[in-house]
């Protein structure tokens, strides 16, 4: 999953790598509809896999993160509205997911895509964050 689930700049949600193509690549979203289509190299596209949150000691990778909540709500999705929390609630849980996230450099906007996409993929069938596979059930 590090390596094929991607956020693609622009575009609302998580998209999962399907193929290489000749100067694109082809997506797939990554919700009940799995909706294909091509991406262009204007379009800035990032691996999960290469993100990273600021901590107070080293950068964490975000599959680290994910795995945090996903052991604190036990495989579930968070029971909070990404678009409506306030800020402490999203400071509780980032304190929650990350304890020492640096919190002068990890903004609400960050913590509310966080959330957003943990409950994209736990929604649908991606809790395995260690190993990175889908899991069905």
């Amino acid at each position: 999953m590090k390596d094929t689930i991607l956020s693609i700049s622009g575009r609302p949600g998580l998209f999962r790598l399907v193929s290489r193509g000749n100067g694109n690549i082809i997506v797939e979203t990554i919700d009940a509809e799995k909706k294909r289509f091509a991406v262009g190299q204007r379009d800035r596209v990032t691996s999960l896999n290469d993100i990273t949150m600021y901590s107070d000691d080293d950068n964490v990778e975000l599959m680290k993160v994910f795995k945090n909540i996903c052991d604190q709500y036990e495989g579930k999705t968070v029971d909070m509205n990404h678009k409506t929390a306030t800020k402490e609630e999203l400071d509780k849980f980032m304190t929650d997911a990350l304890p020492s996230y640096d919190r002068d450099r990890v903004h609400a906007s960050d913590v509310r895509k966080l959330l957003q996409w943990y409950n994209i993929l736990v929604a649908n069938g991606y809790s395995d964050f260690e190993d990175g596979e889908k899991t069905e059930g």
